[in-house]
């Protein structure tokens, strides 16, 4: 039986040119007409697709045995039934990608380096202007760019194609690759670029391109108020959520309306200093982490935003802001010659330890230039009290890059000793050397460069500071021996209950992926640097009964009277390093009022910051006694 005989296929309407040879068989009456037809898609020469095996070119054929034989792109001259051929292949265009894929690989290949956004346009174009990512892959990934390049290849290809707006390149993979209309003006393609996008980080990138290219906006009205328009909507609606990217949004407009003239907004759409008044409560947690020159736009429109007070929100936002805030915020009160003011704030911020961590550390890098004026040994001392307070504190560390400023920045040590007495400089050197915050290398490091900068500060390693009396930390004997308690209780229970914790851990194997033997070796080097501290505290303690302190002047053991310029009467008992208790007014002498008071003689003036309020307030001692226990 003729095998042509044996191939039934329905009826298409659809206008094919028959093959010569299958021309002849039809007019023979061999074959049907609709069976012609289909035969001659998959003729010598033309091109097809099969689910399996991909994209093909028809290689020969032989009507007398019914076989045909085809490249395909995942099986090299695979015979096949010509009826089973005409079934399960479907016929593909000559300037069909696919068919490239075949008869132009290399040619492919060398237009994925040179023009990749091209590349990208056949494909697109040849699926009928849409194509989800996944397909995309399958027709690159290998044929045409091996798999370990791919990525790269693709993050560069994808910026490319935003830069060329001629596609709409969405952010989720969920969603179609679409190639443009060639029609559409670059001003219109930049406008949907920003219509498009699904949220509001797309709007932003979007709108940073407008303005890159807005010389092709002037002129286009329409385009722009429906732009301005859609800004103002993508804004409402995100105000409450996602601030930081509404200020941005916000900015960008308020550049692209500087640049075209003819661009206006209605009096009902946002405006930036109204957002900032709106919000002034959120707004230094939406500036973190915003471009440096959008949050200088920002601080330009405090004044319009705040009136007369934005000066003072200026510098309640300086220290939160985060290191570009701070950065930008001085430029920005340099520029309106404000320096003093904020000299003024970075010296009291300093004094009561409220300067934030990246604040701290523009007062370090800027030591030499602008800060000057507040940078010395306070600023040391503010760095090591902030540093051991966010150890101790719950979530995040937030000074590390502080931490890491102090340990790389070789001469800032020295630069912090530079005006310091002796007696300052022994206690800066004590504080570190005790400070739990850093690991034994760099305190060793850091002790280095101290010594290095105060020779006098050697006693503090060598351990000859326990031998002066004059240098050594007082306290009660009953504080002392609390503190021996709390020591014997770390060494014989918490640190052996810790051991038994990273035993029991780290039987359940798997050391990289397990928690609990990570939480408890992190508990270990707590620990460990907790009992350092205690011993070292008690090596260099001197006790005492506070019995005979002389009352000629403040003495630690003295009770002082003191009054205000208000009338306000004060109390304060100056006892040990130990031997605080806020509560009742018994304050230590290491303490900010206690510096403050020791040495005063009656009559002498003070000024003292409320331990409650903050406020300083000016007082003249009035009585001295002797501590009675």
């Amino acid at each position: 039986m003729d095998p042509l005989q044996l191939i039934i296929l329905p009826c298409d309407s659809t206008l094919v040119v028959m093959h010569p040879d299958v021309a002849k068989l039809v007019e023979a009456g061999r074959i049907p007409q609709n069976v012609g037809e289909r035969l001659s898609e998959i003729a010598p020469g033309k091109f097809c697709m099969h689910k399996s095996w991909g994209a093909g070119k028809v290689l020969d054929w032989d009507f007398s045995t019914g076989k045909i034989t085809i490249d395909f792109e995942k099986k090299q001259a695979a015979q096949m039934d010509l009826k089973f051929a005409m079934q399960k292949t479907e016929s593909l265009d000559a300037d069909h990608f696919s068919a490239q894929k075949i008869n132009a690989l290399d040619e492919l290949r060398i237009l994925a380096v040179t023009d990749p956004v091209e590349l990208v346009r056949q494909i697109v174009e040849s699926q009928g202007g849409t194509i989800k990512f996944d397909q995309l892959e399958r027709e690159i990934i290998e044929s045409i760019v091996p798999e370990a390049d791919y990525k790269k290849w693709w993050d560069k290809t994808k910026k490319a194609m935003r830069e060329s707006h001629k596609f709409t390149v969405p952010s989720k993979r969920t969603e179609p690759i679409v190639l443009r209309c060639e029609s559409m003006t670059p001003a219109e393609m930049l406008v949907a670029d920003f219509e498009s996008a699904r949220d509001l980080k797309g709007k932003v990138k979007a709108l940073e391109a407008i303005n890159k290219h807005v010389d092709v906006l002037k002129g286009q009205e329409e385009a722009l108020q429906r732009l301005t328009h859609d800004i103002n909507e993508a804004c409402t609606k995100g105000r409450k959520i996602q601030l930081g990217k509404v200020l941005e949004l916000l900015v960008g407009r308020d550049l692209m309306l500087e640049q075209v003239e003819q661009l206006e907004i209605s009096g009902s759409e946002l405006r930036l200093a109204d957002v900032l008044t709106m919000e002034r409560e959120r707004i230094t947690e939406s500036l973190k982490g915003l471009p440096a020159a959008t949050q200088r736009r920002i601080y330009e429109t405090f004044p319009d935003a705040f009136g007369d007070e934005w000066k003072n929100e200026i510098l309640s936002v300086f220290d939160e802001v985060g290191s570009r805030g701070v950065s930008e915020i001085a430029k920005y009160l340099d520029d309106q010659n404000e320096e003093t003011l904020l000299l003024e704030h970075l010296r009291i911020a300093i004094k009561n330890r409220r300067l934030g961590p990246d604040a701290l550390v523009w007062v370090c890098r800027e030591r030499k230039k602008v800060a000057a004026p507040v940078f010395d040994l306070e600023t040391g001392n503010s760095v090591l009290n902030l540093l051991e307070r966010d150890m101790v504190a719950d979530g995040p560390s937030r000074s590390g890059r502080l931490r890491n400023l102090l340990t790389a920045d070789q001469t800032l040590i020295s630069d912090l000793l530079a005006d310091a007495d002796d007696v300052e400089a022994r206690n800066f050197g004590r504080k570190l050397y005790q400070s739990p915050v850093f690991t034994d290398l760099d305190r060793k490091s850091l002790m280095a460069r101290v010594i290095k900068a105060r020779p006098e500060t050697q006693a503090v390693v060598t351990g000859g500071v326990k031998e002066e009396d004059e240098d050594a930390t007082v306290s009660s004997w009953g504080s002392i021996e609390k503190r021996k308690g709390e020591l014997e209780h770390l060494v014989k229970v918490l640190i052996p209950e810790n051991v038994k914790e990273i035993s029991v851990a780290r039987s359940y194997g798997d050391l990289k992926e397990n928690f609990e033997y990570k939480a408890a070796k992190d508990m270990q080097a707590v620990l460990s640097k907790r009992k350092h501290q205690m011993e070292l505290a008690l090596s260099n303690v001197k006790g005492s009964d506070f019995v005979g302190a002389k009352t000629d002047v403040v003495n630690i053991g003295t009770v002082v009277g003191l009054i205000g310029v208000d009338g306000t009467e004060k109390e304060f008992t100056i006892l040990g390093a130990w031997d605080s208790v806020p509560e009742q007014n018994i304050l230590s002498y290491l303490t900010e009022i206690g510096k403050a008071l020791l040495g005063k003689a009656i009559g002498d003036t003070v000024v003292l910051r409320d331990l409650e309020t903050e406020l300083e307030g000016t007082f003249t001692i009035k009585t001295i006694s002797a501590y009675a226990k």
